[in-house]
């Protein structure tokens, strides 16, 4: 399951549900594009390490809280 997209769906739903604002994602965006990783703008709302960022893929687990209207929600990400 390795490079199969679940950092990416997962900090791409964390944006949609409104759990990361879009200057952000913005930021992300570009540092990514800097790097050649352009389409990794997601995965970076995840992805902290500089080691993942660098190689493209998850290395440690990832947490990250938010809240809906309705809901409460937390999202782990593992490799």
């Amino acid at each position: 399951h390795v490079d199969s997209g679940k950092s990416t769906t997962t900090g791409h739903l964390i944006y949609k549900c409104g759990g990361i604002d879009k200057r952000t994602i913005e930021k992300f965006e570009k540092e990514a594009q800097e790097m050649g990783k352009g389409s990794f703008k997601y995965a970076w709302v995840l992805d902290k390490l500089k080691a993942e960022r660098e190689r493209g893929i998850t290395i440690d687990i990832a947490l990250w809280k938010f809240e809906t209207s309705k809901y409460y929600v937390t999202i782990i990400d593992a490799p």
